[in-house]
């Protein structure tokens, strides 16, 4: 693996942590996804199957790697491959690989990502699936910018970095 590569997780979490619903986004936030796609243009994205799915399609201007059990799991435009380790294989040559859900891969990847990239939504949502908790003993917040809601994003907002620090 690449010595110099920063793995790192980009996720929209609300209060109580929930990440989803029915495999969907359970609010509708402008800045966070326009923020989302200036931060990953030209980088891989490794995601699991359900979130490709709740997307739709290969994002432009990504390199696009979905983690499926499914040895028969083939899309169009995407790199698909069996565990989060073959992943970052794949995305060896990124300096900077983005991890982008859902739940489940969020949960093994915590545990070797280098950064965590947060966008905390200041609501408590009823969810189906959540973030894995953040401790702050492995994780210092390093920058935080708070948002207030207006007329496109309904609910105020914060941008978090995480750096880990163990």
């Amino acid at each position: 693996m690449n010595t110099k590569q920063n793995i790192t997780i980009i996720a929209a979490i609300a209060e109580n942590n929930a990440l989803g619903k029915n495999n969907d986004l359970i609010w509708h936030l402008p800045a966070d996804l326009k923020r989302f796609k200036k931060t990953t243009t030209g980088h891989h994205i490794i995601m699991g199957r359900n979130t490709f799915e709740s997307i739709g399609k290969p994002l432009p201007n990504r390199t696009t790697v979905i983690i499926t059990r499914n040895p028969d799991y083939k899309v169009e435009g995407c790199i698909v491959v069996n565990s989060l380790e073959k992943a970052l294989e794949i995305a060896k040559n990124d300096e900077t690989p983005f991890i982008i859900g859902g739940a489940q891969i969020y949960k093994q990847a915590i545990s070797i990502a280098d950064k965590l990239d947060i966008t905390e939504v200041h609501h408590s949502f009823d969810a189906d699936v959540f973030f894995p908790e953040i401790d702050t003993n492995i994780w210092e917040e390093t920058s935080r910018e708070l948002f207030k809601a207006d007329e496109k994003n309904k609910f105020e907002y914060s941008f978090v970095s995480y750096n880990k620090s163990l």
